[in-house]
């Protein structure tokens, strides 16, 4: 049996977003056991005109192997009315990303890792260092409180409950 990995997931949605987030967050629950999440963050939509989206982080740990993990988090959001035929940037229902695991990096098939949206975006950043301040970004070595004290970009985000 493979060791247990503690992974980073990155959860998005703007259409019935806390439902479908917390929906998201039960299917996590009941597939991995103990999951710990992030604040959720209020951000507008980027790259198209839409709603605004919520994002949070979440911590798993498995010892699935990262693209059969990537697999089983596509088969999730599909569940949960992810549409697959619309542009990169498009109202979502369920987003699911995997932003580390463990301390692997590179290419593991069309998945790489760290995910790059880390270090660019404030929706991104912001829950991931708010749930793991003192972890070091494997590329970088910096922690990611650092790397959002550092952070230059647009932090136009908004804590809210969900």
């Amino acid at each position: 049996m493979a060791q247990a990995e503690q992974v980073y997931l990155g959860l998005g949605s703007n259409v019935d977003a806390r439902n479908k987030l917390a929906a998201g967050v039960a299917a996590l629950r009941e597939r991995f056991g103990a999951v710990e999440c992030s604040p959720a963050y209020q951000s507008e939509a980027v790259g198209f005109d839409g709603e605004d989206f919520l994002n949070a982080c979440c911590r798993i740990q498995t010892d699935m192997q990262p693209e059969a993990l990537k697999a089983w988090l596509t088969e999730l959001e599909d569940r949960h009315g992810r549409k697959r035929d619309l542009p990169k940037f498009a109202d979502r229902t369920l987003d699911i990303d995997i932003l580390l695991f463990g301390d692997q990096t590179g290419r593991f098939g069309n998945l790489v890792l760290p995910r790059g949206e880390i270090l660019k975006y404030a929706h991104v950043l912001k829950p991931l260092a708010d749930l793991a301040p003192d972890l070091e970004h494997p590329e970088t070595g910096k922690t990611f409180a650092r790397h959002w004290r550092e952070f230059e970009g647009d932090r136009s985000l908004e804590q809210v409950d969900w």
